[in-house]
């Protein structure tokens, strides 16, 4: 069970807790956001990649984080709310954290850098819009810088198989 996000729990942008093990059996994708950010309009690609695969048991969350640059000043239900309005994200968006690796970072982002296959020092999140990909089985099997673009055919390859399993 330790080695899975689905051990966590965590509260929404509406302060209601939410238990991830409601994501068994699904293929996940958990990303720290921000308002402010230069990679701001990822949403709208972000949310088109959940519309893509939702139906095929595909989800998305994402979680709001000030970590970098003071680029989220928003609270946790404006942030939810600027993404929805600005950009129709239907995806949850949680409760602000902290994602950087330190004394502060949320348990989850420390278990998904710490999970993520590669260099432990490129797996924890250096910015914005870090997206980590979960199997069914609440296993951290990829991650993807800030930059890339989240409908690219890498991130949607790795979906779809993902999905076949």
């Amino acid at each position: 069970m330790n080695n899975s996000i689905h051990q966590f729990r965590v509260k929404n942008a509406r302060n209601k807790e939410v238990d991830l093990s409601e994501y068994k059996g699904k293929v996940v994708m958990v990303v720290n956001t921000a308002s402010k950010c230069g990679l701001t309009p990822q949403l709208d690609k972000l949310e088109k990649l959940y519309k893509e695969f939702k139906a095929e048991g595909f989800e998305i969350i994402g979680f709001p984080s000030n970590d970098f640059a003071g680029q989220e000043p928003l609270s946790s239900d404006k942030a939810e709310e600027f993404c929805q309005i600005n950009y129709g994200v239907t995806f949850p968006i949680m409760d602000k954290i902290h994602v950087k690796k330190g004394a502060e970072q949320h348990e989850l982002f420390n278990f998904l850098g710490e999970k993520a296959p590669g260099m432990k020092m490129l797996t924890h999140p250096k910015w914005n819009f870090q997206k980590y990909l979960i199997d069914k089985d609440g296993k951290v099997v990829d991650y993807f810088m800030p930059t890339t673009d989240p409908t690219s055919d890498k991130v949607k390859n790795e979906i779809r198989e993902l999905l076949k399993k």
